[in-house]
């Protein structure tokens, strides 16, 4: 796991790749309670006896579900300590490619695609980010992860000219 503990830190690992999680099973159970959370029963997600005859031969997970465990995932892959916050502020091209069965293996993989610091010394993540499945060449699912890291309550901020480390 790469832990961070400053602003200045993660503004210097801009473009880098952040590691890999370990992996983790989808399970029936962790999908029925993602439906129940959700409303989304869809028979293909919650059926197995159905499912069985459907597209995929079995349950899959709902591409919702995969978003959802993104930051479990992630934070396996890297922390940020000694500041103040960190806020998710969005998502965006959100992409599912493939199901993903239940029974399978997946993990995150990130790359700290962008920081963007403010005079305040608050500072814009961009982690572009995959689930991969066990076995399958390619990601099931992709996004770009948004975040705000804000700096501890009463810090002063030194040197804080604006900062954009972006990716080459």
């Amino acid at each position: 796991m790469r832990i961070f503990q400053s602003v200045g830190e993660l503004s210097a690992a801009a473009g880098e790749d952040l590691g890999v999680s370990d992996w983790h099973e989808v399970t029936q159970a962790e999908v029925d309670l993602f439906a129940e959370a959700t409303g989304d029963r869809q028979w293909i997600h919650t059926d197995p006896e159905r499912a069985a005859t459907g597209p995929f031969g079995r349950t899959v997970a709902h591409g919702y579900y995969l978003l959802s465990v993104f930051p479990a995932l992630l934070d396996e892959v890297f922390a940020i300590r000694g500041v103040g916050s960190v806020v998710n502020t969005g998502v965006d091209a959100l992409r599912f490619h493939r199901p993903v069965p239940v029974g399978s293996r997946i993990r995150a993989m990130a790359r700290l695609a962008e920081v963007r610091v403010s005079r305040r010394g608050v500072a814009e993540l961009e982690v572009e980010a995959g689930i991969h499945v066990e076995g399958m060449p390619e990601p099931a699912t992709t996004a770009v992860l948004h975040s705000m890291v804000r700096p501890p309550r009463g810090a002063a901020v030194t040197g804080a000219a604006p900062v954009a480390a972006a990716t080459g």
